[in-house]
């Protein structure tokens, strides 16, 4: 029987979605080796001279000089490139993070059709069950001469209708199988049917201590990991207000005596404060915007946090009402009205509209039951703990 943790497994191993991290990983690794490099060195060789004229004419009076040059960086800048540089690949794990939950979550809510569409197909059966049991009733009481034909053919209507449900459920079932196969690239799905039970709702505590979980979300660590390289940011163009040395060192040859000399020379760029402060302005505007938007991810979380706990608490509630309060009289009452029925003590319809209720009524407990796990899938999805379920609720018990 193949089982959530079967699902979460192919998704682990298959996904492209996490497998782009790693090479996404390379690339920035890649780019961090290259902002580790120091200035290159330039050699150089320029000759002076060479078509003058007079005293300078041919190649009496030119100079040849080999040189050396580089830039002497100033600031920490290649530290602050470092720095830049890793805290991009160190993001990229809460990114991962964030997206393997969101596929989870997704794999469950397949999943969950999955085991839904089989759950409406045993509805169906049993509703086409009842109404053959109708349709022999009809067809003793129409033998019998106690009922007009109209009264079977109703009833073999009914069953019809029950047997259509039956078969829009199979093909829901399959065309469920194939979203959920879809996730792991399967056209064709290795499995038949899952295993689950729907109506098992484990306890949670109340939205005020979930909420605490909430902290462990990648979408709000993810702006631990943005501060950090924003903080790079920042120190990166602060670094560029430090002016960088042009050096140079180099041997000259005179041709006209054989003579040689050690030339150098130093400069520097004037002014590199004022054209950095914009880019430091920038930076730290940028940084400073990153509380703000994490104040408002973290009321946006919570918002969805509360609203499902609310969804969930109603479901389970509703759930265990029907089973306890509702589906035992519900029984007993299609037991009495089909002994009735075939006693001759109440008309076909009495009996139509008592089948029709029962399975109505399971349909609402099974909508319910699939609402709530819905939104106890967002829950573990925003608090990072498991979607497997754990306990579930003993009958009778208030969730």
């Amino acid at each position: 029987m193949f089982t959530l943790d079967d699902a979460f497994a192919r998704i682990g191993d298959a996904h492209p979605d996490l497998r782009l991290f790693g090479g996404q990983r390379r690339v920035l690794e890649a780019e961090r080796d290259a902002a580790a490099q120091r200035p290159a060195l330039v050699g150089g060789v320029s000759v002076e001279n060479i078509f003058g004229s007079g005293a300078l004419s041919g190649a009496q009076g030119a100079e040849i000089t080999l040189s050396l040059a580089s830039v002497f960086e100033r600031g920490g800048k290649l530290d602050a490139r470092r720095t830049f540089a890793q805290s991009r690949i160190d993001a990229l794990a809460v990114e991962r993070e964030s997206r393997r939950l969101d596929l989870l979550a997704e794999t469950a809510r397949r999943y969950l059709a999955v085991l839904a569409a089989q759950r409406r197909i045993e509805l169906a059966q049993f509703d086409i069950d009842q109404r053959k049991r109708s349709v022999d009733a009809a067809r003793v009481r129409l033998q019998a001469g106690a009922s007009p034909e109209s009264g079977l053919l109703t009833a073999q209507a009914a069953q019809a209708r029950a047997e259509l449900e039956r078969a829009r459920g199979e093909r829901s079932l399959l065309a469920a199988r194939q979203h959920l196969g879809a996730l792991w690239g399967e056209r064709d799905p290795g499995f038949a049917s899952v295993a689950g039970d729907p109506y098992a709702l484990p306890r949670i505590e109340d939205a005020t201590a979930l909420a605490g979980l909430l902290d462990r979300n990648p979408e709000l660590n993810r702006f631990v990991d943005a501060r950090r390289i924003g903080e790079a940011r920042v120190r990166l163009a602060q670094s560029q207000a430090t002016p960088d040395l042009d050096w140079q060192v180099g041997l000259r040859r005179l041709q006209d005596g054989n003579d040689m000399a050690l030339i150098g020379s130093v400069s520097m760029p004037l002014g590199a404060r004022a054209r950095a402060e914009p880019g430091i302005r920038g930076a730290q505007a940028e940084l400073a915007l990153l509380d703000i938007e994490r104040e408002a991810k973290g009321l946006s979380l919570y918002s969805t946090l509360v609203e499902a706990h609310g969804r969930y608490r109603v479901g389970a509630l509703e759930v265990a009402r029907l089973k306890d309060d509702v589906l035992p009289r519900l029984i007993r009452a299609e037991k009495a009205a089909e002994y009735a029925y075939r006693a001759g003590a109440i008309s076909y319809l009495e009996l139509a509209l008592l089948q029709a209720e029962s399975v109505a009524v399971r349909k609402q407990r099974l909508d319910a039951a699939l609402d709530a796990q819905l939104a106890l899938i967002e829950i573990q999805r925003l608090t990072g703990e498991s979607f497997l379920a754990a306990t579930p609720i003993p009958a009778g018990a208030t969730p």
